[in-house]
């Protein structure tokens, strides 16, 4: 396997280093013949044991063995003790130096084990784990791109609410899966179903303390077992493979409903947290080798979390490219969103290239073949933010996106209503509908951005246009913790208001909110429960609340029905009309398949001049969209987009080829409608303030 590095002179290829070296395949159990072949990586080590337990008694040791090195740092062990059920755990010694204080009497988890089962406060065990499952004729959906719409939630939070599931069910990997959620995902008109971690993972003692938890996950115990909590209490009971077999069947469900299963992973840290903290698995086996640090061994933490997984070594990055191969294939996870991903990407230096052989071999490993991966380009150490700076087959969250559009749609009005003059144009917005092409270059095309207004870390869309500070004392942190800039709007009452005007607005913002992100050129993301305006109580950053305040609610307001009813209009609008979700930008004067040509007019349906883009007067904008597709029929249509709060009259443009312009959708509407109006070019129309218009063009 080669890596292409792609530079100004030439082309160079060079090898991915040690990640698919023989001497690393295979880590982990394998079943094998009258028991299992242990294999144990630990470049440091000099004695490494297989520990087996008591079925019942976690704490009792039946029986431990040496493993045998074998070479490249791999030890080794074949044994009767290990079988499907079995308990255990590697004990793991060596010479002290920096950065490597090994302790022979600590029991650790095997890094590539399947199953857990926990042991008192704050013990786990490692559990042997068969994992076979009958998928029959399901099949990944392989939903393109272009068509793909993410919908971002948490496994718990998406059900624990919903009447129509059973208890049982409710919250847990069986009940995502239930047919009353499978209904809400195919009518709303989503693709992809995006997790937050599932990966096992723990409660950092701190937040215990307050009586809170760890919610969203993003503090991983393993990276090849699910999250036990949140299977079924019948699954638990019976242990690791029932588990495991829950979560499969969830996701074999989803897929026979045409349903994406998306993970959120988190490979940048680990819940092992800084130095001091716990001792759980790979600070036992090779500190060294698995963390980043500096030369007398304190950590280089570049995620804020205490500790950075070191991927500039072959063993971390295998251990990251091993858990991805199983669960794109033993568990037929169709995509992956990158937690963090710039940290994957720092080199021996700790610099970000995004030519670190770990990312090239994510997207050229044959093993992960049409798998989506998704980066969130940041991380929090210096030189994090790469938005833009990953290579050929990565999607990036685009948070030049997030910002750019609540901008516009918000602190821009609320800027307006002070100064009585906007701060900028339209130019920097209209970058971002027609696909961010000054952030991704022609080669990786309009989706390389996932476009997104809100995500689980942030304001919900409801509290976007409610608040304008954040809300975080319940957090423990004295309202420290969570972003300080929100570039939200709250629209003249902080919170909750029953002032009628105050609330109208605030709706139209929500609908134009997400009218611009359903129909903007990318890979749009909602979060989930914006689509009937979930609240948080202006919590911007409700990681430690696993409550009602997170979970979502089911009982929708007439007005929450019809924010329901536009996503849905809006998500079926974007199916239907290709010109609004290119895979290429388009070259002018050339035909480029799969491409939307692009014609801007101002408010008087003249082409728009250089100066209109920047002037902060004039935020009224036309574009018609044309698509050019290799075989189907021509698209095209118009989206009006008006930035102020006063009415303006807008020309209908006099494109080449339209005779008359059909109404689809406007957030001016409390309710959408299907085909309306029947405008022809010239015709005037007045937009009310602050809002959207679209068109079919025939």
């Amino acid at each position: 396997m080669v890596v292409r590095m792609v530079s100004p002179e030439s082309v160079i290829t060079r090898p991915v280093s040690g990640l698919l070296s023989p001497e690393l395949e295979g880590l982990g159990v394998e079943l094998v013949p009258g028991g299992a072949r242990l294999r144990v990586w630990s470049g440091a080590a000099d004695a490494v044991d297989l520990v087996v337990f008591d079925d019942t008694d976690l704490d009792w040791i039946t029986a431990t063995e040496p493993l045998a090195p074998v070479g490249g740092g791999v030890w080794e062990v074949t044994s009767a003790l290990l079988r499907p059920g079995t308990r255990y755990a590697v004990r793991v010694d060596g010479p002290h130096a920096p950065g490597n204080t090994f302790n022979r009497g600590t029991l650790l988890l095997e890094p590539y084990t399947k199953g857990l089962v926990r042991t008192g406060y704050d013990g786990w065990r490692s559990v042997v784990v068969e994992g076979s499952f009958d998928w029959g004729d399901a099949r990944k959906p392989a939903v393109p791109m272009d068509r793909t719409v993410l919908y971002e939630g948490h496994l718990k939070g998406l059900s624990k609410r919903h009447p129509a599931l059973p208890g049982a069910l409710r919250g847990t990997y069986a009940g995502l899966a239930h047919p009353a959620m499978v209904e809400h995902f195919l009518e709303l008109g989503i693709t992809s179903i995006e997790l937050l971690p599932i990966h096992a993972f723990t409660t950092e003692p701190r937040l215990l303390q307050h009586g809170l938890a760890n919610y969203w996950g993003y503090n991983t115990l393993n990276f090849f077992t699910p999250h036990a909590a949140y299977a079924t209490e019948e699954a638990r009971r019976q242990g690791p493979e029932a588990v495991l077999r829950e979560f499969k069947g969830m996701v074999k469900l989803l897929h026979e409903a045409g349903l994406e299963v998306i993970l959120d992973v988190v490979y940048n840290h680990t819940a092992e947290e800084g130095l001091g903290g716990p001792r759980s698995s790979l600070r036992g086996i090779d500190n060294r080798a698995y963390y980043r640090q500096q030369d007398d061994g304190a950590y280089i933490d570049v995620t804020g979390c205490g500790n950075s997984v070191k991927t500039s070594t072959d063993a971390a990055a295998r251990l990251v490219l091993d858990s991805l191969r199983y669960w794109a294939n033993e568990v037929q996870i169709d995509g992956f969103r990158f937690d963090l991903a710039v940290t994957l990407g720092r080199d021996a230096t700790h610099e970000f290239t995004a030519q670190h052989p770990l990312l090239r071999a994510i997207v050229d490993d044959p093993a992960l073949a049409g798998v989506k991966k998704i980066a969130e380009p940041w991380d929090v150490g210096m030189g994090g933010w790469h938005t833009g700076g990953f290579g050929d087959g990565w999607s990036e969250w685009n948070d030049r996106y997030r910002d750019r559009v609540r901008n516009f749609w918000l602190s821009d009005v609320d800027y307006a209503r002070r100064a009585n003059v906007s701060p900028v144009g339209i130019g920097g917005l209209a970058h971002r509908l027609a696909g961010s092409a000054n952030t991704f270059d022609e080669a990786r095309g309009p989706l390389a951005g996932i476009n997104f207004v809100t995500a689980h870390d942030g304001f919900t869309l409801r509290d976007l246009v409610s608040y304008d500070v954040k809300h975080n004392h319940a957090n423990g942190e004295h309202g420290r913790d969570g972003a300080d800039t929100n570039r939200s709007f709250n629209h003249g009452a902080e919170g909750r208001t029953g002032d009628p005007a105050i609330l109208a607005t605030r709706r139209k913002a929500m609908r134009n909110l997400m009218g611009t992100l359903l129909l903007s050129a990318g890979v749009p993301m909602i979060t989930a429960g914006d689509e009937h305006a979930r609240t948080q109580n202006g919590n911007n950053n409700a990681y430690c609340h696993d409550s009602d305040l997170t979970w979502l609610r089911w009982e929708h307001t007439p007005w929450q029905q019809d924010l329901y009813a536009h996503v849905r209009h809006l998500l079926r609008v974007r199916r239907e009309n290709p010109a609004l979700r290119p895979s290429r930008f388009a070259r002018l004067g050339e035909h480029t398949p799969s491409a939307s040509l692009m014609e801007w007019y101002d408010e008087h349906g003249e082409t728009m001049s250089i100066e209109r883009w920047t002037d902060p007067s004039h935020r009224t904008l036309q574009y018609v969209a044309t698509s050019t597709p290799e075989f189907e029929d021509v698209n095209r249509i118009l989206l009006m987009i008006h930035g102020t709060e006063r009415p303006i009259d807008v020309t209908l443009p006099d494109a080449e080829g339209v005779a008359r312009y059909v109404s689809l959708w406007s957030s001016a509407d409390e309710t959408p409608s299907d085909e309306g109006a029947v405008l022809a070019p010239g015709d005037v129309v007045t937009l009310p303030g602050t809002s959207m218009h679209l068109f079919r063009a025939e």
